[in-house]
């Protein structure tokens, strides 16, 4: 069997492209122009240097679902450039039809226009007498590109246009107000005709990417996002869900609404994300190459797009909650939920998400409350201290978001059950790596403040505030050669981060012994109010009191980090 090709890809310029007999045209439902004067002057700043220099000026990637051999082709992304360009096209028209008004070399000027606009802009239709067009925008941008921009129409009402149309005919001006400036160009039909096809059509290069289908064409979008190209898979999948409701306005008015206050919610860039962990409730593991066509096969109708919307409505402020323990979300529960999702976010622990999910949608407020403290202690364990493959941790809470969502798992206990056998690290096993743990404060230090909160309150069985002392590196982070004496050059590095060597002081103490010797140190810390700090009392600060301190501290750990099931 023949492997599909996936995509074509070829590098061409703005003439090529426009100038080709082709037809574009964006979705109806991609978002609308959004371009503004900070755009507008990098690109102008380009163009002018690449004019300048007569260097050629990249462009980007632009994505279009078709064949080579078709005569209409959809942008896929891209739209906003060409937009612009176009409208830059339009803007230098209107300086050479100007110069006719103007009758200078008007027969020859009446000439450019015509071969200008033929080849960049559309031929006039024979029954209106109406110039249309070679690129077609979505429906809230089009009419008013046809009507106004592509037959230099200004509009009467400017404050009444809906804001992208502004930006639009904005566009136009500030291009239009540009060439003014550079009279070597503008003050000829000639010197107008060939800056727009010597330097922006010849110069102006984009990588074309072919696709044949709306799937090819997410699967493009995954893959260049990975490689840092902006392009909005968001966008297919809304122009997608959107396009099922075919003939009904008002079907179509509400799943907008809905649309919005998700995405308003979510945002944009983060939907997909979103998508992919609603999508995993039941579904086994769901990638995200794989959305696009997921959703295709699941939603057919009109119908099914609205219900797909109104249950991605009802998770979308969860998903944004999960992301933040300040979010309002949480106001409505007991603050240990708050807790909870804290330390979710310190462990960087997404994986769970779904299983949360069908937890909200399925358990009690008492059994969801008890499956996050779980899953801050699963993840403690198995991420943090023993760094095990987090692979492993999406594969297991898929299958437990999938058996709560069909009521074979109906609380917290039966879904520790479900995962414990693989995710819950062995007690000697933790204990073990809790003991040889180094955890690099400049990068981590809220996991690290987090780690000595919990030792210190189980010390004292009194909650400590985030934030409420200083991170006291009792072998200096900075070590001079009195430090240096009692550890091995090759063990000081690793001793720094070692959690054993690490304690609460607080902030005032902390400035002021500095890195003082240990002795020196040890009398602050006798001090303070937090008891792990007091309890240090080592006659001398070396490897084996790292190591020694740090091993009580695991045998801790192993009871402040359990499940008691």
């Amino acid at each position: 069997m023949s492997q599909k090709i996936l995509l074509n890809t070829r590098t061409t310029n703005f003439g090529e492209l426009i100038s080709n007999g082709r037809r574009y045209r964006v979705p109806l439902f991609q978002r609308d122009y959004s371009w503004k004067p900070e755009n507008w002057e990098d690109l102008w700043q380009d163009i002018i240097d690449s004019h300048n220099n007569q260097e050629t000026h990249y462009m980007g990637a632009i994505v279009l679902q078709g064949s080579t051999d078709d005569r209409e082709l959809t942008i896929i992304d891209g739209q906003q450039r060409i937009a612009t360009l176009s409208i830059l096209a339009i803007s230098v028209i209107q300086k050479i039809k100007e110069l006719e008004s103007r009758d200078v070399e008007p027969a020859q000027n009446i000439e450019r226009q015509i071969i200008l606009r033929r080849n960049f802009l559309g031929d006039k239709s024979p029954s209106s007498l109406r110039y249309s067009s070679k690129l077609f925008l979505n429906e809230n941008n089009d009419s008013f590109y046809q009507s106004n921009l592509i037959n230099l129409r200004p509009p009467k009402a400017f404050r009444s246009l809906r804001k992208s149309n502004q930006l639009l005919w904005k566009a136009f001006e500030y291009f239009s107000d540009q060439l003014e400036t550079m009279p070597s160009i503008a003050e000829s039909g000639a010197g107008l005709s060939s800056f727009l096809t010597d330097t922006i059509a010849r110069l102006l290069l984009f990588i074309q990417i072919n696709v044949e289908d709306e799937i090819d064409a997410y699967v493009v979008f995954e893959t260049l996002n990975s490689r840092g190209v902006e392009l909005s898979s968001t966008d297919l999948l809304k122009n997608y869900l959107f396009s099922r409701f075919k003939g009904s306005t008002d079907d179509l008015n509400a799943a907008r609404i809905e649309w919005q206050e998700i995405t308003r919610t979510v945002g944009m860039e983060k939907f997909p994300e979103f998508l992919r962990y609603f999508l995993s409730m039941n579904r086994r593991r769901v990638r995200s190459t794989q959305l696009f066509k997921i959703i295709k096969t699941q939603v057919v109708t009109a119908e099914a797009s609205f219900e797909l919307l109104n249950q991605l409505n009802n998770f979308s402020r969860l998903y944004v909650a999960l992301e933040n323990h300040n979010d309002d979300f949480w106001l409505d529960y007991k603050p240990q939920f708050k807790q909870y999702v804290r330390e979710l976010n310190l462990f960087r622990t997404k994986q769970a998400y779904p299983a949360l999910f069908a937890a909200y949608e399925r358990f009690s407020e008492r059994e969801l409350e008890k499956l996050l403290k779980i899953v801050t202690i699963v993840s403690f364990r198995y991420t943090v201290v023993s760094r095990l493959n987090p692979n492993e941790l999406e594969a297991q809470y898929n299958t437990l978001a999938m058996e709560i969502s069909e009521g074979k798992v109906k609380t917290a206990k039966a879904a520790f059950n479900v995962i414990s056998s693989i995710l819950y690290i062995e007690d000697s096993k933790f204990e073990q790596d809790f003991a040889l743990l180094a955890i690099p404060t400049k990068r981590k230090k809220g996991l690290v403040q987090y780690i000595l909160r919990q030792l210190e309150k189980d010390r004292t069985n009194k909650d400590i505030p985030e934030d409420s002392f200083s991170i006291e590196h009792i072998l200096p982070q900075e070590p001079d050669e009195s430090w240096r004496q009692n550890f091995p050059e090759t063990q000081i590095e690793e001793a720094i981060y070692r959690v054993g060597n690490m304690t609460p002081l607080e902030s005032s103490l902390n400035r002021k012994i500095g890195r003082e010797s240990y002795d020196k140190k040890r009398q602050a810390y006798e001090q303070s109010v937090y008891s792990i700090t007091k309890d240090i009392q080592a006659e001398d600060w070396t490897m084996d009191s790292v190591v020694w301190r740090q091993e009580r501290m695991a045998k801790r750990a192993v009871h402040i980090w359990r499940v008691n099931y």
